[in-house]
Order: C-alpha cells, then sequence, then structure tokens
C-alpha cells in the first residue's frame, strides 16, 4: 500500500529544496530546523519564544516520555500538544538511540530491545511495534520507526548487522503504523554508518517498504564532517524526490547549510540551547564564546544588526557576566537567541532556494562566519 504524500516540493535550486510539509497541527516550511525539547519542554525557553523565533514544528523524545510521566498519562491529558502547550507539529524519535547511550543492562534481539532506565533501574521492553504504539499515545504527527544506531568508528560487521536489523524493524513499523491517526506521518531511517555501499542499500530497502518521508540515522556521531556529507552524497539520490529528507541529530549551522545543498530538506539538533546554556552564542558571524574574558568590558550587542530583539540590546559585558556568574538568565537568554539565529538562518535558506540564489546566500553565509567576531573598538 503506498502511504499517502502531504508534502509539496516549491522550488529548486540545484539540489537544495525548498516546500511544505502539512501536518495535523499546522504546515511546516522546509528546510526545516527543530529545537529539541526532549522531555516535552525546551530547556530554559518558554514555548512562546520557540514559536515568536519562527520555529514550526519541535521534536519530543520517545524515550524519556515513556519513562516519565508516561506514554498513557500523556495520552489520558489529551496527547503532547496539548500537555506541553505547545500547539504546532511536532515530531517524536522512536526512542531506539536513547536506549543504546543512556539505558542500562540492554540487551538487543531481533525482537527488540529490553533496557533498565537510566531514572530508576526499572525494566522495560522496546520493540518496533511498542515504540509505535508509544508515539501514536502520545500523539504526534510524525513518528519514526525504531532502529539501531551504531557509534561510529565500528567494524563494517557490526555496521551490517545493525543496518539489516534496522530494515526489518522498519517493515514491523510499518505495518504497525497502518491503524494510525489519518494525517500523521511515519518515516523510515537509513543506517549503514560510514559505508558507502552499506548506506546504498538501506536506502534503496527502505524505500522499498515505504514511508511518507526518510531519514538518515547514525550520523553526527563522532565522525569528520567530509564523512557525514559523503553519506547523504550516497543516500539522498536514491530517496524519492517527492518526500521529505530529515538528517537526524544535525546539527551546527556549517553542517545544516552544506546538507541543504545535498537536498536535505529536516534537521533537530540539542545544540542551540545546549551551548547556550555553557555560554556559546551563535551569530552571522560565527560563534562567540561569552565566557572568555575578552567580552568582560565589552558594550556592543552581540550583533545589533540582527532582527532578534535579545541579540542586539544586551551588551557582552553583561551577558560574560552572567554567564560567568551562574545565572539561569544567562542560558536562558543565550539559548534564546541561539534558537532565533538558527530559524533566521532556515528562512534565509529558503527564501534564497525560492529565489534562485542559494549558492549566492552559501558563499555570503560562509563568508560571514570566516570572518570571525570582531573586536571592541
Amino acid at each position: 500500500m503506498t502511504l499517502p504524500n502531504t508534502f509539496e516540493l516549491d522550488a529548486r535550486d540545484g539540489e537544495a529544496r525548498t516546500g511544505r510539509l502539512t501536518t495535523p497541527h499546522g504546515v511546516v516550511r522546509t528546510p526545516a530546523f527543530m529545537p529539541v525539547g526532549t522531555a516535552g519542554a525546551m530547556k530554559g525557553l518558554h514555548w512562546r519564544e520557540v514559536r515568536d523565533a519562527g520555529t514550526d514544528i519541535v521534536l519530543g523524545n520517545t524515550y524519556h516520555l515513556m519513562l516519565r510521566p508516561g506514554a498513557e498519562r500523556i495520552a489520558a491529558l489529551g496527547g503532547l500538544q496539548r500537555f506541553t502547550g505547545w500547539n504546532g507539529p511536532m515530531l517524536t524519535d522512536s526512542g531506539g538511540f536513547q536506549v543504546m547511550s543512556l539505558a542500562q543492562l540492554r540487551k538487543l534481539g531481533e525482537g527488540g530491545v529490553t533496557f533498565r532506565s537510566h531514572i530508576d533501574g526499572s525494566s522495560h521492553e522496546l520493540s518496533p511495534e511498542r515504540s509505535i504504539e508509544i508515539q501514536r499515545l502520545l500523539g504526534s504527527d510524525i513518528a519514526m520507526q525504531l532502529d539501531e544506531c551504531v557509534r561510529l568508528p565500528a567494524e563494517r560487521g557490526d555496521i551490517e548487522r545493525a543496518m539489516q536489523l534496522s530494515l526489518r524493524w522498519g517493515e514491523r513499523s510499518r505495518r504497525a503504523f497502518e491503524t494510525a491517526a489519518e494525517g500523521t506521518m511515519l518515516f523510515g531511517i537509513a543506517q549503514g554508518g560510514d559505508v558507502p555501499e552499506l548506506r546504498r542499500a538501506s536506502a534503496r530497502g527502505m524505500v522499498e517498504t515505504g514511508f511518507h518521508g526518510y531519514a538518515i540515522g547514525g550520523l553526527a556521531v563522532g565522525e569528520p564532517q567530509a564523512v557525514m556529507l559523503a553519506m547523504i552524497e550516497e543516500v539522498a539520490p536514491l530517496l524519492p524526490a517527492d518526500r521529505p529528507r530529515y538528517l537526524m541529530g544535525v546539527g551546527t549551522p556549517q553542517d545544516i547549510l552544506e546538507a541543504v545543498k545535498r537536498g536535505i530538506d529536516m534537521f533537530d539538533c540539542v545544540m542551540p540551547t545546549r551551548n547556550g546554556r555553557h555560554g556559546m552564542a551563535f551569530t552571522r558571524l560565527g560563534p562567540v564564546n561569552l565566557a572568555n574574558a575578552r567580552h568582560a568590558d565589552d558594550p556592543r550587542p552581540l550583533d545589533e544588526q540582527s532582527a532578534w530583539p535579545a541579540t542586539r540590546s544586551y551588551a557582552r559585558a553583561y551577558l560574560h557576566h552572567l554567564v560567568k556568574s551562574g545565572e539561569t538568565l544567562g542560558a536562558m537568554l543565550l539559548s534564546e537567541i541561539n534558537i532565533a539565529y538558527y530559524q533566521h538562518l532556515m528562512a534565509g535558506i529558503r527564501d534564497a532556494i525560492a529565489q534562485g540564489s542559494f549558492e549566492q546566500f552559501w558563499e555570503q553565509t560562509r563568508a560571514g562566519w570566516a570572518q570571525g567576531d570582531i573586536t571592541p573598538r
């Protein structure tokens, strides 16, 4: 059975694409960056700030939400959107990556994975079917298949085993999803590590199964950027042109710009908020480390040309003071500034593709980052 398509391409410029993905909770403009609200909240930010920054869609985490407060409880309270107050589109990941990276005493098999919670040691099972059931209870607009992600570097045999298992789990996830609510979507995930032929085999198998959208997983896990981009170039041409493409867990502004150039439509990463909590701001002139002592007497804002109020209003000296003092406000402001910058970058990308000027935008943006933060006057 062919799954219905809710993705519409508006323009292409080279391999870069811009379009719209229609979900039960609204339209997502692509290329899109999804801020990560792991446990149903954006660390240090109110949903209002996330929305005002231009965010169309956010990500929630199946593993964390199934453990606390529980998928059945969230369903009884009306689903994730009503529970959290975020009324826009939401994608939930399958929980597989967190099981592999966080859970204690995990045991992987054909049926799924059993593990003990990192919170209280309680025992749980996660199968492709249970992952889909949890995501259905959460009420997400876009669900992800359960897969196994292997950290790189890894032996080829381990990469191939995980890739083949992920394909079989993808088929089971697809069957389990067939009774999902109308308009919701299921994305498959291509694995294969850093081995080109395994990436191609995974992509072909995933397309044969058939999904609403297609993700590339198992990257941004420690490999060089050149390897990540090479794997995108192996996979993207094999994916249906009329379906969205999602690069999971990516990444830096540079990663996003390069991946868009290679045909990717969707991204997520904790970097804007995590780096913000550690004193790092993202700007059009590259990253700025506010913990650095050179900002202590600098009255300038981070970027006086920014459209975002916090970016152009607060002195670097004040932000430096907040960071060095460990004040919560510092983490909040920098997280807000970073989310706004990421969404400003995505808006610029979309506009450039629509106007047929993406190559020029790519060059100008990279030149700004290369220029770096200017020294105080």
